[in-house]
């Protein structure tokens, strides 16, 4: 039978090995062909990180 509190370890936050932390969320709309062909990726929200990072880049 389950724990009915369930386990411990899922309540620990996520260890990040980056030098900033990933600390708040963004929430913006797109097309749904946008939405589709980002979630194709291997992994979606680091190709949506890496995509804002190289734009705020090239605006310096």
């Amino acid at each position: 039978m389950p724990n009915p509190k369930g386990n411990p370890e899922s309540l620990e936050p996520i260890k990040s090995h980056r030098e900033e932390p990933l600390t708040t969320t963004i929430s913006f709309r797109a097309t749904e062909k946008m939405k589709e062909e980002v979630k194709a990726k291997d992994n979606p929200p680091e190709f949506c990180r890496e995509a804002i990072q190289e734009k705020l880049d090239r605006e310096k």
